[in-house]
């Protein structure tokens, strides 16, 4: 049986007890956070180092959370903002321009040892490489995490109405590469 989040808080608020609490939060939604935010950065590697990092920061933050929207969507914004600044840095550290690193995710997709360029689902990773950052992540918390757009709006801290758009701008643009390779 699993515990609801506000009795989760609870307990994490309770020194006796705080420990076992974060312990049942990351089983809880461990799992969900990591494809997320290996959607975002691709390698399986790099996806357990911002996750560690975003847990970090939720160890330390979690007790000044103040409940003002669910614990899932709070966590989601850490783990987003981990991976953005994530990204943010491999930019920096490869020193090359952005068509570059867009091109090397693509590699790191190839890469994988399953990959069939011919099967509808390594195309759509493809596509979806090949789009802006928001518009990947909007297309991602979207399409895989099923996320209302009221969530991701307090996620990303975007109106609903910006939300709608990059999600279909992505859409075409998966659709036509999906098209034309």
């Amino acid at each position: 049986m699993q515990i609801d989040d506000k009795e989760l808080l609870f307990q994490f608020r309770q020194s006796a007890t705080k420990e076992l609490a974060f312990t049942a939060i990351i089983k809880k939604y461990q799992e969900r956070i990591y494809w997320h935010v290996r959607r975002m950065v691709i390698d399986h590697e790099d996806a357990n180092d911002v996750l560690q990092n975003a847990f970090i920061k939720i160890w330390k933050g979690l007790e000044n959370f103040r409940e003002d929207s669910q614990l899932y969507t709070w966590l989601y914004r850490i783990a987003t903002n981990e991976s953005l600044s994530f990204l943010d840095q491999q930019k920096k550290k490869a020193a090359v321009n952005f068509t570059d690193i867009e091109e090397g995710f693509s590699n790191k997709v190839k890469a994988d040892e399953n990959f069939d360029a011919n099967r509808l689902e390594w195309k759509l990773q493809l596509a979806i490489q090949q789009l802006p950052e928001k518009q990947r992540l909007v297309f991602n918390l979207r399409y895989y995490d099923e996320m209302p757009y009221d969530e991701m709006s307090k996620i990303l801290e975007t109106s609903e109405g910006a939300l709608k758009a990059s999600y279909h701008h992505a859409a075409k643009k998966i659709e036509e590469f999906i098209k034309n390779n």
